[in-house]
């Protein structure tokens, strides 16, 4: 058995938030890959989680750029950010727009 030192162990993982802080922004790349946190499909909205753990909403516009239908709970999709804002949502399996 180890001895525990004392001292906190470090997350894996920041602690969410609502939007992407410039410096973790940065390690980003434009296309993201994220996982559906909650789909609306009469506003055609929602939002999904990245990664690390931090939430991010897109709007019916951002939907509406891809060529998706629906999307459900748990699902993997590629967005793309601009800032902060997600401009594009659609599976991980299709391409993204460049």
């Amino acid at each position: 058995m180890r001895a525990h030192s004392g001292r906190p162990r470090p997350s894996a993982h920041p602690p969410p938030g609502d939007a992407l802080s410039a410096p973790r922004r940065a390690e980003y790349a434009d296309q993201v890959q994220a996982t559906v946190k909650i789909f609306d499909d009469a506003t055609r909205s929602g939002s999904v989680f990245l990664d690390d753990g931090t939430e991010l909403p897109f709007d019916t516009a951002a939907f509406d750029a891809g060529p998706l239908r629906l999307l459900r709970t748990g699902q993997r999709v590629n967005i793309l950010l601009d800032g902060d804002r997600i401009t594009y949502v659609t599976l991980s399996t299709f391409p993204v727009p460049r």
